[in-house]
């Protein structure tokens, strides 16, 4: 038997931008707003901690994604974590908050056709939903919902790095978010004094008690119902029962890059052929669908410490006292404090390497705990020329879809990660660094060819965790969504999330996709921004 409800909008997905959309949504008491999430609640411990953010990896609360064998990693599967509770990955995440260079949006703007995508017409959108610490300016908001501060307890080898960078010849830079994003400087973080401050503690939580918003968890959606070239509400499965939910006005995705493709295609919008190989009726053939997918790859640059106490040692008696009582300490970090945007060649116009200066060994994408005292320079491809995809293995909605990254797939990016070792190297025997790092680990300060570090990148590279671009915003025939976020050939169905990106931003991709969310949220009710806007709406 199968239970149906009606709502004027539904969202699919309770992470950055389904917390953020539901929740200006819901600001308008006419409008009956429905969340549905997959996963459970944010109410633990590991997701407040931030240092425990990898502990809360591989467990239920994640997707436990993984990609399929890479060719330009001999065959390698990399872990993808992505956040499966209220918050989503922004209540797993390393809580860095940055938004990617102006050029980006502009591009964003060039590439849609659309200017309303610009820097100059976002960043009243970034200010609007900001609550910075350092308070509002030409850059910043104070008194929106994402409170955004400095790290509380650095550790002193993020300084270090930041110094030794210094050293090194890089300007410094104490906003990434401001005049301008080159640098080097400590990362400032969506946290509140101390304690992670993801999307649902910024929108959802404080929306939860509204009559007009209903959330749901533990409800995985199957598809989306379409009737007559418009989708008219969703299938989901909750408490072992299937369900029903209509939407009188739209139907939003917001399941991020893996998840928002793969509910298209089960719901038979995407490539026609593919489709017809899992056994599905084709109710829309959408070529792009899936397509275009991008993510950060990072090469870690490990060295052994010659004394001092990394990160690893944070979860002691006196580092949970530190953090109950005063919400200081190390529990507070992290992990990736400090932070730097530069270029592999001095003739590109912008950035497109970015480093994460992390006290303590991180190898393997934390599959393993770290064993000694260490520090990990990860350097940070942020203009990626590869492009990967989302794929069915199944019309199954409960089967992991099949992620190709398709890292290195193109020789440039091979070749900006080497270089990118190689300034890891520099700094790191500069300054500061220096005296406090021995030998590196890895790739091990034996490997100095240009061939023997190409092929260490191969064998050591990993992901940020960034995917974007698989439901692609634009006006071309691999384009998915129109500016407006709409489904190109399905009315009242919009994607909003990371997924719609048209390219890739400089820098990590949380407060972009949340931004994504704030315009999503204006294009729905009919609400404009003010251009001028340096607080909150």
């Amino acid at each position: 038997m199968t239970s149906s409800e009606e709502f004027d909008v539904v969202v699919v997905g309770a992470g950055s931008a389904g917390c953020a959309l539901a929740a200006r949504l819901s600001e308008d008491p006419s409008l009956r707003v429905l969340l549905l999430e997959a996963g459970g609640s944010d109410d633990v411990l590991e997701v407040q901690v931030p240092a425990a953010l990898h502990k809360v990896w591989r467990t239920r609360r994640d997707w436990n994604y993984t990609t399929e064998p890479q060719p330009g990693l001999g065959g390698r599967r990399l872990f993808w974590p992505r956040g499966k509770l209220l918050g989503g990955s922004s209540s797993i995440n390393a809580m860095i908050y940055v938004r990617g260079s102006s050029c980006d949006y502009d591009e964003w703007a060039e590439l849609t056709g659309d200017p309303s995508w610009s820097y100059e017409h976002v960043l009243p959108l970034f200010r609007r939903m900001e609550d910075n610490a350092r308070g509002a300016d030409r850059f910043h908001g104070a008194g929106g919902p994402l409170r955004v501060e400095d790290p509380r307890s650095p550790h002193t080898w993020s300084r270090a790095a930041v110094e030794s960078a210094v050293a090194a010849g890089y300007p410094r830079n104490d906003d990434f978010n401001g005049a301008t994003q080159e640098g080097v400087g400590l990362y400032q973080l969506t946290q509140r004094r101390g304690r992670r401050w993801s999307a649902a503690d910024a929108y959802l939580h404080p929306a939860a008690a509204r009559p007009n918003l209903t959330v749901r968890t533990g409800a995985l959606t199957t598809r989306v119902l379409l009737s007559g070239g418009r989708a008219t509400g969703v299938e989901y499965r909750s408490g072992g029962q299937a369900r029903t939910a209509h939407a009188a006005a739209e139907v939003v995705l917001a399941g991020g890059a893996v998840n928002s493709p793969q509910l298209l295609m089960l719901s038979g919008i995407g490539p026609g052929a593919h489709l017809h190989e899992v056994g599905l009726d084709v109710v829309h053939d959408l070529p792009g669908v899936g397509g275009g997918l991008q993510d950060h790859p990072l090469v870690p640059v490990v060295w052994h410490t010659r004394s001092g106490r990394s990160l690893f040692r944070a979860e002691s008696p006196s580092g949970y006292a530190r953090w109950f009582g005063a919400r200081r300490g190390p529990l507070t970090s992290n992990l990736a404090e400090a932070g730097l945007f530069t270029r592999s060649r001095p003739e590109l116009p912008e950035p497109d390497l970015q480093y994460h200066f992390l006290p303590v060994k991180f190898w393997r994408q934390a599959e393993v705990d770290p064993d000694v005292d260490a520090f990990t320079a990860a350097a940070v491809l942020v203009r990626v020329h590869s492009r990967g995809s989302v794929r069915l293995r199944s019309a199954d909605p409960t089967w992991a879809p099949a992620i190709d990254a398709g890292y290195l797939a193109d020789e440039r990016d091979l070749d900006a990660l080497v270089c990118g070792v190689e300034k890891a190297r520099e700094i790191a025997s500069t300054g500061p660094l220096a005296a406090v790092l021995a030998e590196e680990w890895s790739p091990g300060g034996t490997v100095r060819s240009r061939e023997g570090l190409r092929q260490a990148v191969r064998e050591t590279l990993e992901s940020l965790y960034h995917p974007v671009s698989s439901c692609r915003m634009g006006t071309g025939d691999d384009a998915v969504v129109d500016p407006q976020l709409r489904v190109h050939g399905v009315d009242g169905l919009r994607v909003v999330d990371a997924s719609v990106m048209p390219t890739l931003v400089r820098g990590n991709t949380n407060a972009p996709t949340i931004m994504i969310a704030e315009r999503a949220a204006d294009l729905i009710t009919g609400r404009t921004v003010d251009p001028a806007l340096t607080g909150t709406a």
